[in-house]
Order: structure tokens, then sequence, then C-alpha cells
């Protein structure tokens, strides 16, 4: 069952971009429907633990995970609408390259010969996925690429404060994810629709409402099993178990959306999946 709720949570945010289109089809754009999905969670937290809000409010550690969770949900949920689904996943899993410069400034964990080797590997992946065909130089193509870029730096920083605030209560660590969650997003939603950069919030319509609705119980249900799950798999396992999310991202935008896996992108891809694996080998068990 842990394996199985790890599968569960890398399956609903592999699949999530195809749900994403279809609400921003509707009129609903990715940034108002994450600021939905965290809507819901923070209020059913809320629900099961309120002095959760007490914790969250008088540990300001809390705010910057808070913030990271919302940029980098914010970020990815945006990227894999607009975007490539593979190339913005593999982008995003640059994890190895971030990890080892955040777990120094924020941990203080040495940099070791086998994380600098982690790192060339992710960088020489990177290079093969932003090389276009035929150019001579790897190029940053559009606002997917910057949006996948700036969500996997959000994602390492992400785990390094949830690292960093292991000792918090569980229950006030999700409260501060969703809440941010909710705030980042929604607010960069209103500033963004009133500049007219993206749509602003679109009229009522039941299509959009059930979609958002059950699209935001599946994202909370996802972070359940993927408590679930760590909280009884040794952590340099479910790491691995966790990057099932580039297979089912990468096999459902083949199948659903025709996108065509270029020998550029399996290679570059392999070496960033190569990357993250020996990241995950060496995690700490404790960590």
């Amino acid at each position: 069952m842990p394996y199985l709720g790890l599968i569960c949570n890398a399956m609903v945010w592999g699949l999530s971009w195809w749900p994403l289109r279809h609400l921003q089809n509707w009129g609903l754009h990715p940034l108002w429907a994450t600021t939905i999905f965290f809507c819901l969670g923070t209020v059913l937290v809320s629900w099961w633990n309120p002095r959760a809000w007490l914790i969250v409010w008088r540990t300001p550690g809390l705010w910057a995970l808070a913030l990271a969770a919302g940029g980098t949900n914010a970020a990815f949920n945006w990227a894999v609408s607009v975007g490539e689904v593979v190339r913005v996943v593999l982008l995003f899993y640059l994890m190895p390259i971030w990890a080892v410069i955040l777990a120094r400034l924020v941990l203080h964990e040495p940099i070791t010969r086998s994380a600098i080797v982690r790192v060339g590997l992710a960088l020489a992946g990177a290079l093969l996925v932003l090389k276009p065909a035929g150019a001579p130089w790897p190029t940053i193509e559009g606002l997917p690429d910057v949006l996948a870029l700036c969500g996997g730096f959000g994602f390492a920083l992400n785990n390094v404060l949830l690292r960093k605030q292991a000792k918090r209560e569980a229950s006030a660590r999700a409260l501060a994810m969703f809440i941010g969650g909710m705030l980042l997003p929604g607010g960069l939603a209103w500033t963004l629709s009133h500049m007219g950069v993206i749509t602003p919030w679109p009229a009522w319509d039941v299509r959009w409402v059930v979609g958002a609705l059950a699209l935001g119980l599946a994202v909370f249900g996802a972070n359940l099993a993927l408590q679930y799950g760590a909280a009884r798999v040794p952590v340099h396992i479910s790491s691995v178990v966790m990057l099932t999310e580039i297979v089912f991202a990468s096999g459902s935008a083949v199948w659903l959306a025709g996108e065509v896996l270029t020998p550029a992108i399996w290679m570059g891809g392999g070496l960033i999946l190569l990357a993250a694996l020996l990241a995950a080998r060496e995690e700490p068990e404790g960590a």
C-alpha cells in the first residue's frame, strides 16, 4: 500500500496536464485552477486540525515553505498547460542541480564529488533537451521552458525546506504548503489578469467548476497518498518511485497529445533521470 500511494501521487501529477488543458479551454487559466485546488486543500486541512494555523503563524520557516510550494505549483501547472509536456517535465526534474546548491546554502551540506557528477549529468541532459534540431546551441524556447526551470527550482527548495522543518507537525507543514499553493498563484493570477497578460476569472460554467473541484480532490488525495507512502518507505526508495511521474507524463503526452520523443529527448531525459536516481540512492535515511 505505501508503494501504491507513492505511485498514485506520481500518476496524478504526471497526468494533471490533460485536465488542466481542458480547464483552460473552458476559460479557467491554470493559475486560477491552481488557486482552487489548494484552496480546497487548505479548507480540508483546516477542518482536520485548526491548531495548525497557529503553528504556521508562529513559524517563519513555514512561510518560506509556503512561498516555495506556491511557486513550484504555479509554475508547473502553467507550464504543462501551454508547453510540450515531456520537455517541461524533464526540465522540471533538473532537481539534482538545484538541490546541491540549495542544500549547501540552506542546510550547510558539503558538495561532494558524487554531487558534482550528478550536476554534470543533469546539465548534459538539459543541454540535449534544450537544443533544437539542427541548431548549434541550446536555447530556452519561450514561457514554458522558463516556467519549467523555475518550477523545478521551487520544487527543490520546497524539498530542502521540508527537511529543514522536519520536526514541525505534519499537518502544519501540509497547511503551509496548501496556503502557499492558494495565495501565491491566486495573487499572481489577479495581478496578471489585471495587466491583460492572462484571462480574468471566467464566467461560471458547470464544466470548469466540476472539473476544477474533481482535480482539486485528486490533488488533495495525491498529497495524502504521498504523506502515507513517504512515512513508511525509506526516502532513498520513495524518491525513485516518485520519478515514475516522468513515465506517466511522457507516456500520456505521446498517447493523448501526439508528442514525439526525439533521440535528443531520449538521451537528455535519460541523463536527467540517471542524475535523479543517483541522488535518490545517496539520500540519507533520516532526511
